[in-house]
């Protein structure tokens, strides 16, 4: 059974830094995509970033690009998100999840399992 286990999640200052890892019980995770997503509060879920993979192809949403990096560790089966400059907007429920496409993508719908989130809180 496949499951994503985020962590790092917290209280922040703006300006301040997290780094969230989602930990994936995948035995191929190294032919998964992934992905974070978000949704805070009174919003609909959104695109964050992704990575393809083989973390050849990142992207990410307009809103955290300069601010966030993606990457993976095939080791550890773990994905990461850092988040540096962090604002209040920012504040969500961070969701990782894992695509079997080849490509990546920024549609949640394509996503084949998700984690149950972590809280990102960031106050001014």
């Amino acid at each position: 059974q496949v499951q994503l286990v985020e962590s790092g999640g917290g209280l922040v200052q703006a300006g301040g830094s997290l780094r969230l890892s989602c930990a994936a019980s995948i035995r191929t995770f190294s032919s998964y995509a992934m992905g974070w997503f978000r949704q805070g509060p009174g919003k609909e879920r959104e695109f964050v970033s992704y990575i393809s993979w083989n973390g050849g192809r990142t992207d990410y949403a307009d809103s955290v690009k300069g601010r966030f990096t993606i990457s993976r560790d095939k080791a550890k089966n773990t994905v990461y998100l850092e988040m540096k400059s962090l604002k209040p907007e920012d504040t969500a429920v961070y969701y990782c999840a894992a695509d079997r496409a080849v490509i990546a993508t920024m549609d949640s719908r394509r996503y084949d399992y998700w984690g149950q989130g972590t809280q990102v809180t960031v106050f001014s």
